[in-house]
């Protein structure tokens, strides 16, 4: 019986990567890999990579200085980077890093089966095209195995939104939306192989316009409408939002649909009007706390989250002080911060950049009023009833871990009757204590 080959996958980056990087396993699956978690024990290193953040290339050929040694202790092992890096570094790859045997670009994957067979046959195959074709459509097909719980569900990529900081526009491409009918089969697959709750993705996921059987463009309302038919369906999320782009319909939909998670991340990326203006966003700081109003309005326990990129080119002293205003006006749940870090290619990379010693300064002033927040937040749920989705084992005997509608993790250790939940249930649960990242509950 031959043997079958094993990979072994590195996800950079967002949960679309992390899509992907499922997408592209199942893939190589036609062509009889199965994955490993050792990269010492694949056939084939796949490094899915990121291009968001400062150095992203330059961590990558790190990576591959550190995986070296193990295609001189196995010259059959073949080695190949995906994403975001790839698509923006291409042929430059090949040339840095002979290591390297193969480059595949994020919008060309379904490819790797026929890309795998030549690179077994000596070839080091290079496909960062844009093709008119779905990938999702043309990826091979494979075994339907079990999931969990939870799944991530790519329903749109790319953006049209060109930020003056953002690469996305340059290695993902133009808003490409995929059809309502093919993602609906895609759901009630993965309904059918356990998931119960499906995070929608996308690089701007509210401006989806995905083509209808009915000749007309969907919007993600209508599409979480007709998700939320699905009855073993039990949560909807989506991820991630353009303020510019939360039309309506889907403010009514966070108000119809109890499907629907109180969750949202809408990243504003700074308080100052100038500085959005710099980076091209299109929106004021009060159109963004307008919006919130509205959503509020129809759903008042929402939990927010957002992006913010501090020290951005141009950026004083009262431009970072209106962003800490915004965050205090908002009350954020979570949220993320970062140094602004300059990307080749985009408009802001040719500003003079702050010193670093401002940037680190105002990002842990960020950080500390943002984890205040956090910390209120999680402490506001002790002695709350909530519903959580168990997800996995917990580390204690008996323990369960799940998430609550908010999306914050808890850890549950014992159930009613001594019995022990399974993964995949959906309970209620009464919010005992609160530690840095987790919660603790009793179930009821």
């Amino acid at each position: 019986m031959t043997q079958p080959r094993k990979l072994f996958i590195k996800t950079y980056g967002c949960q679309m990567n992390v899509y992907d990087s499922e997408r592209m396993a199942e893939a190589l699956g036609v062509n009889g890999y199965v994955t490993t978690d050792r990269a010492d024990d694949a056939d084939m290193i796949l490094l899915n990579t990121c291009h968001i953040r400062e150095k992203a290339a330059e961590k990558v050929y790190s990576e591959l200085g550190r995986l070296r040694p193990l295609k001189d202790l196995n010259p059959d092992l073949r080695i190949g980077i995906a994403g975001c890096v790839a698509q923006a570094e291409g042929e430059e790859i090949l040339r840095r890093a002979p290591v390297v045997d193969l480059v595949v670009g994020p919008q060309t994957y379904h490819r790797l089966p026929e890309m795998e067979i030549a690179m077994r046959g000596g070839a080091r195959p290079v496909d960062t095209d844009f093709p008119q074709e779905d990938k999702f459509e043309h990826l091979p097909k494979g075994p339907r195995a079990r999931r969990g719980p939870t799944a991530f569900l790519t329903v749109q990529e790319g953006c049209d939104k060109f930020c003056a900081f953002c690469v996305v526009p340059y290695t993902r491409g133009t808003e490409v939306s995929r059809p309502a009918e093919r993602l609906l089969r895609e759901a009630r697959d993965l309904v059918d192989r356990g998931v119960r709750e499906i995070t929608l993705l996308g690089q701007n996921v509210n401006g989806y316009h995905g083509a209808g059987t009915d000749g007309k463009a969907w919007t993600l309302a209508r599409l979480v409408r007709a998700l939320a038919e699905i009855p073993e369906l039990w949560r909807i999320r989506y991820t991630t939002s353009h303020p510019n782009d939360m039309t309506d319909d889907l403010i009514e939909a966070h108000g119809d649909l109890d499907k629907l998670m109180p969750y949202l991340h809408l990243p504003v990326q700074s308080g100052s009007d100038a500085i959005l203006k710099a980076m091209n966003r299109k929106h004021t700081a009060a159109d963004y706390l307008r919006l919130l109003d509205r959503l509020r309005a129809v759903r008042p326990d929402l939990a927010l989250s957002g992006d913010f990129i501090v020290g951005f080119p141009g950026e004083t002293d009262q431009d970072f002080e209106d962003t800490l205003t915004l965050v205090r006006n908002v009350g954020y749940h979570s949220a993320f911060s970062f140094k602004y870090s300059a990307r080749p290619g985009t408009p802001a990379a040719e500003r003079p950049v702050l010193p670093d010693s401002v940037l680190d300064a105002r990002l842990h002033t960020l950080q500390s009023l943002i984890t205040e927040q956090q910390r209120a937040a999680q402490e506001a749920m002790v002695g709350r009833e909530v519903s959580v989705l168990f997800e996995k084992p917990g580390r204690m005997p008996g323990q369960m871990v799940g998430k609550t509608e908010y999306l914050h993790a808890v850890h549950v250790t014992g159930q009613p009757g001594g019995s022990q939940a399974a993964p995949g249930t959906l309970q209620r649960v009464r919010i005992t204590a609160s530690s840095t990242n987790s919660l603790a509950g009793e179930a009821l």
